[in-house]
């Protein structure tokens, strides 16, 4: 030890301004968590009731991002919500909430960021009941790494387990992907009711002409439902079986609507995208903004601007993969895509239900050949007015058990495609009851079980 007062006095400086330094970074900490918290605050008070939680878990500040995004998207449409990171989550905050959007980034090959180590360790460690929440989730990640997105995937399993129930599936960011995240502000929409809400990440649209329009249900008792199909002004862009269009919507009245999603019901080698869309109502019978424009107001010949976006979470498997392929009314589409795309060697089978068989049979002759060639193994229908029948596409599937069973023993894969409320809620319970909650579960997480509802 040194008795030189000169290095005494350096040392003591030393200490002295690293404890003053320690001060600073604890007070910019604490500043910015009050500053963050009062933004929360105030966004939380953006509608009535109790308000939505935002979490996020972010390692470069991008999920912190887009979390104060969503919160304001929601906030503008009318739905409060708090914004808080996953360093500062528990379980009692997920308790005492309804509904919860966690947007979640994924570092290395499936590692959770710094911030959310606490939670993973504490929260996600010990087995827990959330069934009284209902959560969407929004998983960033890079797909040249072999756990694409393997944190968000993590979380979702998670709270899957914990029998919370998903808004909407996840959705998956590669890399920033404007497409992806566009679907998220789309799923932020469903929540809002929002029809105005301009694009996070606008991109161009190309030029469209509407080249067939007909009304294929005519007499239904349902909403009236068009098949439209659309050639490309330019050169024809490529897509696969399960991608998604989506259709720019016209300016009215100085607003911008943004745009609409749609499963596209063909391929590249049809040389057109076609559409099955059903026209929406409005309580006092005025048509919807989109579905009114795209089936009522636009001639043949007439241009829109669209883009195709890759949807790769609900592509298909390969082609030696037996298919079960579930949906209900305009769902058919998607269905029918992954149908054009498949040979007889995997085969396919297709549970469908709709109202009634004389008005609402979409598509009837094509499925009819797909079976007498082969590819199309089985096709059970519900029509749920006709006299006799009554039952909903999940009545088959509690029906079919067995046969489910032994399908997907040899490893069939399941897609849904159709409206979220009612069918694939229904259909979900249905799968769990027919082959194990444990099982779908897996096949979740193995990517043998896939959905595009809305």
């Amino acid at each position: 030890m040194t008795a030189d007062p000169q290095r005494w006095l350096w040392a003591v400086e030393a200490l002295a301004l690293w404890l003053t330094l320690i001060a600073v970074v604890v007070w910019r900490e604490r500043r910015a968590k009050a500053a963050a918290r009062a933004r929360s605050d105030a966004l939380a008070g953006a509608g009535e009731g109790r308000p939505l939680l935002i979490a996020f878990a972010s390692q470069t500040g991008f999920a912190e991002e887009l979390a104060w995004m969503t919160a304001r998207s929601l906030g503008d449409g009318g739905v409060g919500a708090r914004v808080l990171s996953f360093a500062d989550l528990d379980v009692q905050t997920l308790k005492s909430t309804d509904r919860a959007l966690l947007i979640v980034s994924t570092t290395g090959e499936g590692d959770p960021p710094d911030s959310a180590a606490r939670f993973v360790r504490k929260v996600m460690g010990e087995a827990t009941d959330l069934s009284e929440l209902r959560f969407g989730l929004l998983a960033l990640g890079d797909r040249s790494y072999d756990q694409f997105c393997g944190f968000g995937h993590a979380v979702d399993g998670w709270l899957r387990r914990a029998d919370a129930q998903p808004l909407f599936d996840m959705v998956e960011v590669d890399n920033g992907e404007a497409g992806a995240i566009r679907h998220w502000q789309h799923q932020l929409n469903q929540i809002t009711g929002s029809v105005t809400a301009p694009d996070w990440t606008p991109a161009a649209y190309d030029a469209w002409r509407l080249v067939e329009g007909t009304l294929v249900n005519p007499g239904s008792p349902g909403g009236e439902a068009y098949h439209l199909a659309f050639e490309a002004v330019g050169a024809t862009p490529d897509w696969s079986a399960g991608d998604i269009a989506e259709v720019g919507l016209p300016e009215r009245d100085g607003v911008t609507p943004g745009s609409r999603e749609y499963s596209i019901a063909s391929l590249p080698s049809d040389g057109r995208v076609e559409l099955l869309i059903r026209l929406m109502r409005h309580p006092d019978g005025a048509p919807g903004l989109a579905s009114g424009w795209l089936t009522q107001d636009l001639a043949l010949g007439d241009q829109i601007g669209m883009r195709l976006r890759t949807n790769r979470s609900f592509h298909g498997p390969a082609d030696e993969t037996p298919m079960i392929l579930i949906g209900n009314g305009t769902g058919i589409a998607g269905l029918r895509a992954h149908l054009k795309a498949r040979t007889d060697a995997g085969g396919a089978w297709l549970l469908f239900g709709e109202r009634t068989q004389a008005h609402d049979a979409f598509f009837d002759a094509e499925l009819q050949a797909w079976l007498a060639s082969g590819v199309l193994r089985r096709l059970d229908r519900s029509f749920s007015r006709d006299a006799g029948d009554g039952r909903y596409v999940q009545d088959l599937v509690a029906a079919a058990t067995d046969d489910l069973r032994d399908w997907v023993a040899r490893g069939a894969a399941i897609y849904v495609c159709g409206s979220l409320e009612g069918m694939s809620q229904g259909v979900h319970a249905a799968l769990e009851s027919a082959l194990g909650a444990d099982v779908v579960l897996t096949m979740l997480e193995d990517g043998r079980y896939r959905r595009d509802v809305y």
